[in-house]
């Protein structure tokens, strides 16, 4: 993706990932009801999960959306 600008969401989820016992990305995939490569995205910042999606890697990790992710305004 060569020249893609990244979206102003920004995210922890590599980080709630490690800090969850370095859960996988495919792990997370699976207990969320997405691909591996979804999760990748999401994690690059090339794609932003939809409401359902972000509040299901909240829940599981135990914290609140807006723990997960925020906004860029920059």
């Amino acid at each position: 993706m060569i020249g893609r600008k990244p979206l102003p969401i920004t995210n922890r989820v590599s980080a709630y990932r490690d800090q969850h016992g370095g859960m996988s990305q495919a792990a997370l995939a699976e207990a969320i009801g997405v691909s591996r490569q979804t999760v990748v995205a999401i994690e690059k910042g090339h794609y932003s999960p939809s409401l359902e999606t972000a509040f299901r890697i909240a829940r599981l990790f135990g914290v609140g959306v807006e723990d997960v992710f925020g906004w860029d305004e920059a």
